[in-house]
C-alpha cells in the first residue's frame, strides 16, 4: 500500500507488522485441512497527512461477506446493547411520534439483532446485509433485509423505493469497507436531508492504549479516531455533530452525523475526545512509537504461559472463535499442541478449524466434560459477560485466562 485510501497521500508510516495470516473468518472444514491456505500480510500503517490508520486492501468484501460465519445474536450482551440503542434513538429522534411514518435503515444488519427491536416498535425499517446466510436468518426473524453491499447506487435505489431514512445505523462496518469515500456517499444517499447517521467503530485510542492488536485483521481496512472519522464522513457530505464513548469491543465510538447542510456545530463531547486524542499523540508519530514493542510482550507472555502449563501437565482449552482470536493465535504461532481445541456458541463453526492454526472448534459443552485447568478466553472484550457464563469451571478449580490488554488469570466464583 503506497497511498492513503482516504486522502491519497503517500506519507504512510508503519505502526505494527503482524506478519502474514489467513483471513480471520475463513474457518476450515475438515475436508480442507490438506489443501493450501492463502495468507496475506497484516501490516498496520498510518497516513501522516489525514491520520487514518489502515491496512492494505488485500482481500475484497465479496470474498469475506457473501457467506459469513459471524451471527450477532449469539452475543447476549451485544443484543442488549442493540436494544438499548434502539430505545434511546427512538426517544432522541422522536421516531415513534404520533402520525410520523419514520423509516430506519441499518447497513450491515447481520441477522437482524438490532432491527428486530425496531420491528417490535412498529417502525418501518430495512436491513442492508451482503451476507446471504445471515441475511436469510434476519428475514426468517421477520426483519426486512436486502442482500447487497452499500454504495452510492444502492443507497439511491433504496431511497427511490422506500423514501429517505430518518435514521441510518451502521455498527461495526465503517472499518470493513476499503472504499471509504464511496461507502460514505452511500450513507448520504440513504439518509434524509434532515436525518441522522449513527456509526459505531472501535476507537483507535483504546486499541493503542490497551494493546488490542488482535482487532487488526484483514476485514478491518481502517481504524478510526474521532479526528480521522470526521474527515472520512466529510468525504461523502456528512458532518460529525456528536460522539459517545462506549465500552463495546474494548472501547468504541458512537458517531452521530448529519448531512453537512443540516448539521449544527459539534457538541462539547466531540471537542473533549479530540483533545484526548491529541494528548495521546495520535496526530503525530510519537503516539504510535511503543505499540509494536507492547504487542511483542503480549505474544511472549501468552506463549510463556501456555508452554509452562504444558510442561506442568496442565490442560488449557479455548473459549470462543472470534476474528480477533485468529489474529492472536496466528501471531503467537499457537497450534493444537498448546491449545487442543476451542469452543463457540455458534453452531456454524462446530466441526470447523481456525484459519492458519487449525485448532478444532467444538460445542461449549465440551468444557464441562473435559474439566480443563484453564480456559483461554479469546473474545476478551466480553469479559464481564463470560466470567458469568463460565462460572461453572469453579466446580473443579478451573481458571480463566485473558490475554489482552495483558495476561491475567482469573479465579471465578460460583
Amino acid at each position: 500500500m503506497t497511498r492513503c485510501r482516504l486522502c491519497g497521500s503517500a506519507a504512510m508510516e508503519s505502526v505494527v507488522d503482524l506478519g502474514a495470516t489467513p483471513p480471520c473468518e475463513s474457518f476450515l472444514a475438515a475436508d480442507g485441512l490438506d489443501r493450501p491456505e492463502p495468507a496475506y500480510p497484516l501490516h498496520l500503517r498510518v497516513c501522516t497527512d489525514c491520520w487514518l490508520a489502515q491496512i492494505p486492501p488485500l482481500i475484497t468484501p465479496e470474498e469475506t461477506f457473501k457467506e459469513y460465519a459471524y451471527f450477532s445474536s449469539y452475543s447476549t450482551s451485544w443484543v442488549a446493547h442493540a436494544r438499548a440503542f434502539v430505545a434511546e434513538a427512538v426517544r432522541r429522534l422522536g421516531l415513534d411520534a404520533e402520525g410520523r411514518d419514520a423509516f430506519v435503515v441499518e447497513v450491515a444488519s447481520n441477522d437482524g439483532y438490532l432491527l428486530r427491536h425496531v420491528v417490535d416498535r412498529g417502525i418501518r425499517c430495512l436491513g442492508i446485509e451482503p451476507s446471504v446466510n445471515v441475511g436469510a436468518a434476519a428475514r426468517a426473524a421477520g426483519v426486512p433485509t436486502l442482500t447487497e453491499f452499500l454504495d452510492p447506487g444502492t443507497g439511491a435505489a433504496v431511497r427511490a423505493e422506500h423514501g429517505p431514512a430518518d435514521l441510518v445505523a451502521a455498527n461495526n462496518v465503517y472499518a470493513h469497507i476499503p472504499d471509504v469515500v464511496g461507502f460514505t456517499r452511500g450513507l448520504r444517499a440513504l439518509v434524509a436531508d434532515d436525518g441522522w447517521v449513527s456509526l459505531e467503530v472501535q476507537h483507535l485510542l483504546t486499541l493503542i492504549e490497551q494493546n488490542q492488536y488482535d482487532t487488526i485483521y484483514h476485514e478491518h481496512f481502517q481504524y478510526y479516531t474521532v479526528a480521522s472519522a470526521s474527515r472520512a464522513l466529510a468525504s461523502g457530505g456528512l458532518a460529525l455533530v456528536d460522539v459517545e464513548l462506549l465500552p463495546t469491543h474494548g472501547g468504541s465510538l458512537r458517531l452521530w452525523a448529519r448531512p453537512a447542510e443540516a448539521a449544527d456545530e459539534p457538541t462539547r463531547r466531540v471537542a473533549d475526545v479530540l483533545a484526548r486524542e491529541k494528548a495521546a499523540g495520535l496526530e503525530e508519530l510519537s503516539g504510535y512509537a511503543e505499540f509494536s514493542a507492547r504487542v511483542a510482550k503480549v505474544r511472549r507472555d501468552l506463549l510463556r504461559f501456555l508452554i509452562d502449563a504444558a510442561e506442568r501437565g496442565e490442560t488449557v482449552v479455548g473459549y470462543g472463535a472470534p476474528g480477533k482470536g485468529n489474529t492472536l493465535l496466528n501471531h503467537c504461532g499457537i497450534r493444537p499442541d498448546l491449545l487442543p481445541y476451542t469452543v463457540d456458541r455458534n453452531p456454524y463453526k462446530h466441526g470447523r478449524f481456525t484459519p492458519g492454526t487449525r485448532i478444532p472448534i467444538l460445542p461449549p459443552e465440551r468444557i464441562a466434560a473435559d474439566r480443563p485447568d484453564y480456559v483461554l478466553v479469546l473474545p476478551w472484550n466480553l469479559r464481564a459477560e463470560l466470567v458469568g457464563q463460565l462460572s461453572f469451571v469453579h466446580a473443579w478449580g478451573g481458571r480463566l485466562v485473558f490475554p489482552i490488554p495483558e495476561l491475567s488469570i482469573v479465579e471465578v466464583k460460583p
